[in-house]
């Protein structure tokens, strides 16, 4: 057998690994004994930290995909402190640090409740946060919880040596970097970030400046991509203190979600931030960057709205709202000339539109007037804040109103259920309704205050004609408390699903009566409430999905606003929502039928109230309007309620206006979110897909 290494080869082999060997211990020799010493010098002089890699916030687009707010990344400002207190004075690198940063417009985060000037204050309205922080701090400086701020300032200028040449502004502003500095290591361990989404000015005068420990780094702010939906969308903001028990995981320098969409859904928008350990030497120059945890982006929120027609239904509001306080302007002026006192009429003070899909019972649209710059909110607050019109409130889920006669069908399908009437009985309009004119009360019909009356009706024509007595014997006949089943059925005065804050509204019960006044329900106060009137109020989206339900035959459905969720690479689907029935209204079909052919007439018969405004258009409605008494000396607020197509409908509407005078009136704000709707679900135009905005 021949040998497989010959002589020669094993001699090579040998030179070769002897070779390897020598390089070996050379090169260990230079590392060890020639500059070992260098090496070690370096190690010992080398700075670590670890910081907080903030997580992109996830989106939040429309239902098909178009986005509402976004992220934009923005430079913020930070202290490396190992850094800052290596400099001869650190307290004369923050004061040339602020003086840089104002210089050039931008501010200073500073949240130190103390005033600037002397004698030194405590501020007015401490918020929460400020107040948990100034308590950990006296605590973990042992300080006395009472101690004053002047106590306070003193015990800055000792313990953090400030020279006693700086004014007392100049002592303020260092105290107030050093308290937020050496605070956040008493509460917190969240990094102090001196100041948010500078500019490129104010970056390059700090590289410049050549400042030791001041430190720029990207973050993230949120972009708003539509100037709608305000009061749907919310903001984010600082944490408070209550926030941050809430949220015991988050930095304390995270914005978390205020209001809207931003707070609701806080739980899929807000990521979660990593670490990265650095490590520079003692000159400054990085040597190392290790992720110790990977940021995880937050996921994409879509919404059931569609902004085209939350647009269409905010620019309606508006525009009809202007024109018509415009008009009352003139009118008023001229009934004051005149000394007609008696019509003159209030001005509009706000309003709301709510569009419902009819077969989900998804919201397409919520918008409440007036309404607010959302990416200006926290700059406009105190104007907005003190506004008489309240442009903050949400009158689309927190206002309640008197529904008037829009409420007419909820009595009708009760009355017809019940057998208390049937699609072909009639009922005389008398003009008074006089069954307990002997206790006192005799209401009227509305006609009859011009001196007519509608005479035999059955309910189709009372709902046409918004007969007043047809109703109050109606709901004589079936009893409070039969009523108010039948208004809870159709989600009135009941939570809607929706997942932003809303008001349920009121009933008419004798609890909420002995509440309110002291004393139970009266007869006439069954009477009322049969006519929408009373202690009735609703909210405007109970009323579009109340609206929706006459519509497809009596199926209520959740208002969730949630359409679906993505993560942050919109590759895979975490969530998608299906239609949830909330409650039903079971009866016959033509009970249905009749109160629905009702609500046809109001809108293509000549003498039905929104006829003006809909004999022509075309698309056929089904409608009911609605005025809701406000009292001697106040213009009455108006609501309306409509659906279209009348034979296959799609989408329902609720509109209600402060002081709007009446229904009939509001009727053309449904005529511009349609005339969106409509042509645009009819026209050739490529809606945008979910994914379209991606390419």
């Amino acid at each position: 057998m021949d040998r497989f290494f010959s002589r020669g080869r094993l001699g090579v082999l040998s030179i070769m690994l002897a070779a390897l060997l020598a390089l070996y211990l050379v090169t260990l020799y230079k590392l060890q004994i020639v500059e070992g010493a260098a090496y070690y010098e370096s190690s010992t002089n080398s700075i670590v930290t670890t910081k907080t890699v903030t997580a992109a916030r996830g989106d939040i687009l429309d239902r098909y995909g178009r986005v509402l707010i976004s992220n934009r990344t923005c430079s913020n400002i930070i202290l490396n402190t190992d850094e800052l207190f290596e400099a001869d004075d650190p307290n004369a690198v923050i004061l040339q640090l602020i003086e840089i940063v104002e210089s050039c417009g931008e501010e200073h985060i500073d949240t130190m409740p103390v005033t600037m000037e002397v004698p030194f204050e405590y501020v007015e309205n401490m918020t929460s946060l400020q107040s948990y922080f100034l308590q950990g701090y006296l605590e973990g400086k042992e300080l006395d919880p009472n101690t004053s701020a002047v106590e306070l300032m003193a015990y800055c200028r000792e313990r953090y040596e400030i020279s006693p040449a700086y004014d007392s502004r100049q002592t303020r502003l260092i105290a107030g970097v050093r308290y937020e500095l050496n605070g956040r290591f008493e509460v917190a361990t969240s990094p102090y970030i001196f100041a948010e989404d500078v500019g490129i000015e104010t970056i390059a005068r700090l590289m410049e400046s050549g400042l030791p420990g001041v430190e720029v780094e990207v973050s993230y702010v949120r972009e708003y991509n539509t100037a709608y939906a305000a009061h749907i969308l919310g903001y984010v903001g600082a944490m408070t203190a209550d926030e941050l028990d809430e949220y015991p995981d988050y930095d304390m320098n995270a914005m978390v979600g205020k209001d809207g969409v931003e707070k609701a859904f806080e739980e899929y928008l807000h990521g979660s931030d990593g670490t990265v350990r650095i490590t520079k030497t003692s000159t400054g120059v990085t040597t190392s960057t290790v992720y110790t945890k990977e940021p995880e982006p937050g996921n994409h929120v879509y919404l059931t709205i569609d902004i085209g027609v939350q647009e269409a239904a905010e620019q309606a509001l508006a525009s009809y709202i202007a024109a018509e306080n415009a008009q009352r302007e003139i009118d008023n002026a001229e009934a004051e000339a005149l000394g007609n006192t008696e019509d003159i009429k209030q001005l509009i003070t706000g309003g709301a539109a709510v569009v419902i899909d009819v077969d989900t019972g998804e919201p397409l649209a919520i918008a409440s007037y007036p309404t607010y710059d959302a990416s200006r909110i926290l700059e406009d607050w105190d104007e907005l804040s003190s506004d008489e019109n309240n442009p903050l409130f949400n009158y689309a889920l927190n206002g309640i109103y008197a529904p008037g006669s829009t409420f007419k069908p909820v009595t009708a399908i009760a009355a017809l259920e019940e057998g208390v009437v049937t699609t072909g009985t009639t009922i005389k309009d008398e003009g008074v309704f006089t069954k307990y004119a002997d206790e006192g009360y005799a209401p009227v019909c509305w006609i009859y205050q011009e001196g007519f009356t509608h005479g035999d009706q059955n309910v189709t024509q009372a709902i046409m004609n918004s007969c007043n007595y047809y109703f109050y014997t109606v709901g004589d006949l079936l009893g409070i408390d039969k009523l108010n089943e039948y208004t809870k059925k159709f989600g009135l005065s009941e939570p809607t699903g929706i997942e932003l804050v809303e008001s349920t509204g009121t009933l008419t019960t004798d609890e909420f009566k002995l509440n309110l006044y002291g004393e139970p329900l009266y007869l006439g106060d069954t009477l009322q409430a049969a006519i929408g009137q009373g202690f009735n109020q609703f909210t405007p989206l109970q009323l579009g999905e109340y609206c929706a339900m006459l519509a497809n035959g009596g199926t209520r459905h959740s208002a969730s606003i949630l359409k679906s969720v993505r993560n942050y690479g919109y590759s895979e689907q975490l969530y998608e929502r299906e239609p949830e029935v909330l409650s039903t209204v079971e009866t016959d079909d033509w009970n249905f039928a009749a109160v629905q052919q009702g609500m046809y007439n109001v809108a293509n018969d000549p003498l039905g109230t929104a006829y003006m405004t809909f004999w022509d258009y075309p698309v056929k409605v089904a409608a009911k309007t609605g005025t809701a008494q406000m009292g001697e000396g106040v213009t009455n607020n108006a609501t309306f309620m409509c659906y279209a197509p009348y034979d296959d409908p799609e989408i329902a509407i609720a509109i209600v206006m402060n002081k709007g005078s009446a229904g009939s009136a509001v009727a053309e704000v449904a005529c511009g979110i349609m005339d969106y709707y409509f042509s645009f679900h009819s026209s050739t135009a490529e809606l945008e897909t979910e994914m379209s905005l991606l390419k």
